[in-house]
C-alpha cells in the first residue's frame, strides 16, 4: 500500500521567544515493512537541518531558530509504500541487544497491580509470541480510548489504574506488562491510516517486544492488532520520551501552545511486489 502523510505542528509564545532549538524524529527508515519513497522536512524559519543519528539509530534531525519569534511551524510530507510482514519488524536497524529494553523507565516501571494483571493474563500460554498475543488482547479489552483521561507525562501505572489513556499509554502499559513477564519490549512512534481518512490531531504510537527466534514484532494495542500495511514506522525507543516525533526548548517566550495536524492517506498508486 502506498500511504502520503502530512504532518504540521505549530508552536505559538504568548510573547515572543529569544530562541528555540528543536530535535525531530521525523523521518521514517526503511525496513521489510516500509519503504521510503518520498520525504522531506520544512521548517517557517531561517535555519538549518542537521542530521544525525541517536542511541537508537532514528534519523534525528536538530535546528536553532533565532528570535524574535512568535511562532515555529514544521511541516514533514511524503510517501512510503508499506508490506503487510506480520507484524514482524526484521530489517529494523538495530544498535543494542534485546535484553536492554528489560529496563524500565518512569513512564512504563509497573507496579504490583499491572504485574499482576500481565501474569494473569499469560499464565495460560506455553510460548513468548502467544503470552504476548494474549497480553494485547487483554489490554485492548480492559482498556478505553479517552483523550482526555491522561497528558504526556502520565504512566503505565497511572493509566491502568484509571482503566483510559491514549494510544501511548496504550503502548507504555503493553510495554511495562511484557518487561513484567520477561520480554524486551520498546516503544515505536509512528502514523497509522485510519478507515475514516479524517485529520488527526497527533500521530500514533505501538509497540514491539522481541520473541526468541523470530525477533522484534509489533503490538498496537489502541486497535488490537498487529501493525500492518496501514502502520508507517518513524523511531523506536525505550519510551515516548526518547521516541517523540518533536521535543525542544526555548529561551522566553512566556507560555506557548502548541497544535498539530496530521493527514494520512491512502494513494491510488499500489505499492507491487519485486
Amino acid at each position: 500500500m502506498r500511504i502520503r502523510i502530512r504532518h504540521e505542528t505549530s508552536y505559538r509564545y504568548q510573547e515572543p521567544a529569544k530562541s528555540a532549538i528543536q530535535h525531530l524524529r521525523l523521518t521514517p527508515r526503511n525496513y521489510a515493512g516500509q519503504h521510503v519513497k518520498d520525504w522531506r522536512i520544512d521548517v517557517d524559519r531561517d535555519c538549518r537541518l542537521i542530521s544525525s543519528e541517536d542511541a537508537f539509530g532514528n534519523i534525528v534531525h536538530r535546528f536553532t531558530a533565532d528570535g524574535p519569534l512568535e511562532s515555529i511551524t514544521t511541516i514533514v510530507e511524503g510517501e512510503i509504500d508499506t508490506f503487510d510482514t506480520s507484524g514482524v519488524a526484521s530489517g529494523a536497524l538495530e544498535r543494542f541487544p534485546p535484553a536492554l529494553y528489560l529496563r524500565p523507565t518512569p513512564l512504563t516501571a509497573p507496579d504490583a497491580a499491572l504485574t499482576d494483571f500481565a501474569r494473569a493474563a499469560t499464565a495460560r500460554e506455553t510460548s513468548s509470541l502467544a503470552a504476548l498475543h494474549a497480553l494485547l488482547t487483554a489490554i485492548y479489552e480492559r482498556m478505553t480510548f479517552d483523550t482526555d483521561a491522561t497528558h504526556a507525562a502520565t504512566t503505565a501505572a497511572e493509566a491502568f489504574a484509571q482503566g483510559k489513556g491514549v494510544c501511548q499509554d496504550f503502548a507504555h502499559l503493553f510495554i511495562a506488562s511484557a518487561r513484567a513477564i520477561g520480554a524486551p519490549a520498546r516503544y515505536v512512534s509512528g502514523y497509522y491510516l485510519r478507515s475514516d481518512g479524517d485529520a488527526q490531531v497527533a500521530g500514533h504510537g505501538w509497540s514491539e517486544a522481541y520473541v526468541p527466534d523470530l525477533g522484534w514484532v509489533g503490538f498496537d494495542p489502541a486497535h488490537g492488532v498487529s501493525p500492518g500495511e496501514r502502520h508507517v514506522r518513524l523511531a523506536a525507543a525505550l519510551d515516548y520520551l526518547s521516541a517523540a516525533p518533536i521535543r525542544g526548548a526555548r529561551a522566553g517566550g512566556g507560555g506557548e501552545t502548541m497544535e498539530v495536524r496530521v493527514r494520512v492517506a491512502g494513494t491510488q498508486t499500489q505499492s507491487q511486489s519485486q
